[in-house]
């Protein structure tokens, strides 16, 4: 993990002995098969979005399992990855359209880049196995995110999609933060409450009201 204003505060949440643990959690697990993301992409999400530029929080379960499509970043995957009917980015990129705006790609990257972190609560995945590695080693350090993200002063905006996600409401301070809950964008429930919750409109609503410069969704 690079050194990032993240690492003093986990730091000093976590106990001592979480941190070799992590690392030999790690290693064990990339020399015994194929993993995503890259190794080197594992903690991307808060190496591209300092804690000092974070406005927006959208938690996702885990990697994706598909050879070359995990990126570090929840639900983002590269942009020369052919998109299909199945994947959730597509029901996102209509729930964005339906707002007015338009993504056309699948490489969230430059959401990350204007204080959007995309954390997964599950860090790491094996190949074609989906939430395997959920209640292994992960959950401690990405709760703390969470925790961290919302005691930080300035009001930010989680968006919690999907059963997972939504247990994490706990973590967060509403009484300072907006959190929007809503199904998953994946196809089994987006029309049960994603489509329709105008969450990308909703938080460029609630970061102009507190003095912040809104998320340019189509990027």
């Amino acid at each position: 993990m690079k050194k990032t204003d993240w690492s003093q505060p986990l730091r000093s949440r976590l106990p001592e002995e979480y941190f070799p643990q992590m690392i030999a959690f790690i290693n064990d697990v990339y020399s015994q098969g194929r993993i995503y993301p890259p190794e080197d992409k594992i903690f991307r999400a808060i190496e591209l979005t300092a804690l000092s530029d974070v406005k927006v929080v959208i938690v996702g379960q885990d990697p994706y399992p598909q050879p070359g499509k995990a990126q570090g970043l929840s639900f983002s995957y590269p942009a020369d990855f052919k998109v299909t009917r199945t994947d959730s980015i597509v029901n996102i990129q209509k729930e964005l359209a339906n707002e007015g705006f338009t993504k056309t790609d699948s490489d969230l990257t430059n959401w990350a880049r204007q204080g959007v972190l995309l954390l997964n609560a599950v860090l790491t995945v094996p190949e074609f196995s989906s939430n395997a590695h959920a209640g292994k080693i992960w959950e401690p350090l990405t709760d703390e995110i969470i925790k961290i993200a919302s005691d930080d002063e300035r009001p930010k905006v989680f968006l919690l999609w999907g059963g997972n996600a939504r247990k994490k409401a706990p973590l967060i301070d509403a009484s300072k933060h907006l959190i929007i809950e809503s199904a998953h964008p994946s196809p089994l429930s987006a029309s049960r409450g994603f489509f329709g919750s105008n969450a990308f409109a909703r938080t460029n609503d609630f970061l102009k009201q507190s003095g912040q410069t809104a998320i340019d969704w189509s990027k």
